[in-house]
């Protein structure tokens, strides 16, 4: 099972969720607000299943232990 966890910089964390406050969840790094978008985004969902992926999702939340 994948170790998904917060991004050590707690800096990075405190920007990041000040932005997901703003945009009601929406991934701050993106200009479309999309159900694609919505944090935890499809983007990084499927990167979640990929046994071979390794590392942030895009805004830099999330990071993925590879299994």
């Amino acid at each position: 099972m994948a170790k998904i966890k917060l991004n050590p910089d707690a800096e990075m964390v405190k920007a990041v969720k000040e932005g997901l406050e703003r945009t009601g969840g929406y991934c701050p790094c993106r200009l479309a607000r999309t159900e694609e978008n919505k944090c935890i985004c499809k983007e990084f969902r499927e990167q979640m299943e990929d046994p071979e992926f390794e590392g942030f999702c895009h805004c830099m939340l999330y990071y993925k232990e590879k299994e």
